[in-house]
């Protein structure tokens, strides 16, 4: 049965989260200065993205609420023992920041405008409210009929239920549903295992991942979505 739906990941797929990330931190350290134990800006990004990581899983696996892995994150980034008030204050000037840097990427709209006879969702790790404040303001919530996060199902990628959550959202079977992210593990062999055709989008062109399908550009996608690519495709398409 040929494919009817695209399930698709939000940051770092369809919205460029790292580059806002990128000018958000840039603009608070300035304002702000950098904070002890960080040598140079760049270093301190890196570390601000290895900590959202961490606290992240951390959440995931249940050993924190949301709130908690944010105001965890701003400590252990700030290197000091705030108040949780403090923490959140400095999170929301962040957040600032980060909102007015908010971008799709360029080959996003076009390749939804060539896909709209599929049908189109998003699952995502974050949380809804996010997620659907993000894409409403960046023009695109209407695209999407269905929208399932992590932070409410209780279940996140690459877990199975996550994506078969979403499938049912659908109404689809998981063998009618393509899942489209920039994570090779958790998003495209996530959705492979869980009976999707999980597709590797490798903006980055890491490679290296001959057993997943990969495509470097969301204009590679039309053409993979045509064949049928859940039975040993090759690993890249253009």
């Amino acid at each position: 049965m040929p494919i009817r739906a695209v399930l698709w990941d939000v940051d770092d797929t369809l919205f460029d989260y790292s580059g806002a990330d990128r000018v958000a931190m840039a603009a608070l350290l300035e304002l702000e200065g950098l904070p002890g134990g960080w040598a140079t800006p760049d270093e301190a990004l890196d570390g601000w993205r290895a900590l959202t990581a961490r606290h992240w899983a951390r959440f995931a696996a249940g050993e924190t609420d949301f709130e908690g892995q944010r105001r965890d994150r701003v400590r252990e980034f700030l290197g000091r023992d705030l108040e949780d008030a403090e923490a959140d204050a400095w999170f929301r000037r962040h957040a600032a920041h980060y909102e007015a840097a908010w971008s799709l990427f360029p080959d996003v709209l076009p390749v939804l405008d060539l896909l709209d006879g599929y049908r189109h969702g998003v699952l995502s790790n974050a949380g809804a409210v996010q997620q659907d404040r993000k894409l409403s303001a960046l023009g695109v919530r209407h695209r999407f009929e269905a929208l399932l996060c992590a932070v409410e199902l209780g279940v996140s990628k690459p877990d199975a239920g996550a994506f078969h959550a979403a499938c049912e959202a659908l109404a689809l079977e998981p063998h009618e549903v393509a899942y489209v992210g920039d994570e090779p593990d958790i998003d495209a062999a996530g959705a492979v295992a869980a009976g999707l055709t999980g597709i590797w989008l490798d903006r980055a062109e890491r490679g290296g991942r001959a057993d997943l399908v990969r495509i470097t550009g969301l204009h590679q996608l039309p053409g993979v979505l045509s064949r049928d690519t859940r039975f040993g495709a090759s690993d890249t398409f253009g």
